[in-house]
Order: structure tokens, then sequence, then C-alpha cells
């Protein structure tokens, strides 16, 4: 009697060891893919220090681009596609989309360096225009 005792609390014990090892890692996975998308009047009204990993959403610039060949990047001024007077600077290393250039609506993932004033991005994707094209046109 006291040997099946003894197997039941171990069973206890194992299954509560696994349901918190199982919701730490839960939390944490959660934790780590959830970022903010924000625009970029959003993420100016925001303190930099909060600007660490976020989604940022804008409209490139016509001034301020500067494409760097030897490093394959792009600076560039990204602005609120509602209030072009809002603005970020943003520096981004890597390939650049096709469809990147002034006026396009770009989405970009990173944080803010404060030291350098900059919002580094490590992705850039462009919207494609003509996914919507095809429902403004009249039918």
């Amino acid at each position: 009697m006291q040997k099946k005792k003894n197997s039941r609390t171990v069973y206890i014990v194992a299954l509560a060891l696994f349901l918190v090892g199982f919701g730490t890692l839960l939390m944490a996975g959660l934790k780590q893919n959830s970022i903010y998308f924000l625009n970029v009047s959003e993420a100016l009204a925001m303190p930099a220090e909060d600007i660490q990993q976020i989604r940022l959403f804008g409209t490139v610039a016509g001034d301020g681009l500067v494409f760097d060949p030897q490093h394959m990047g792009v600076r560039f001024m990204l602005a609120d596609s509602d209030d072009a007077s809002q603005r970020i600077p943003v520096q981004y290393r890597g390939v650049v989309p096709d469809l990147f250039e002034p006026g396009a609506e770009v989405i970009l993932e990173g944080g803010y360096l404060i030291q350098e004033g900059v919002f580094n991005a490590k992705t850039l994707m462009t919207k494609c225009p003509s996914k919507y094209e095809a429902e403004n046109r009249p039918g």
C-alpha cells in the first residue's frame, strides 16, 4: 500500500514539473515573438529607450536617400503616411528590395540606436502596389 502511494506522489511531482516547464517555454516564446507594430508618429511619441524591438510602418521620403553599394545598404528618412512632417532617420544593411524607392510604403523591423539617433532596421519589406491597384480599378 505504501509503495502505491509513493508512486502516485512521483507522478504528481513529475506532472507538476512538466506543466511548469511547458508554461515557462510557452511564455518565453510568446514574449520573444511579440513585437509592437507602430507608425512613425506613434514611434516618435515613445521614449527612445522603449524602441528596442518594434515593427515600423511608413513611407520612404524623397530627400536623404543614400545607397551604400560597398556595404549593401541604404540610409533614408521614413515619413509617417498621414503626416509627412513626422520623420525618423533609418539605416539598413542588407539587400534592398527592387520596389524600394521614394514614396514606397515600407515595413521595418529593428530598434532605435540612441547614440547614433537612427532606427537600425534588420528587416526591410516593401508593400507591393500591384496588389492594391487591382482593388481600386473601376469595375
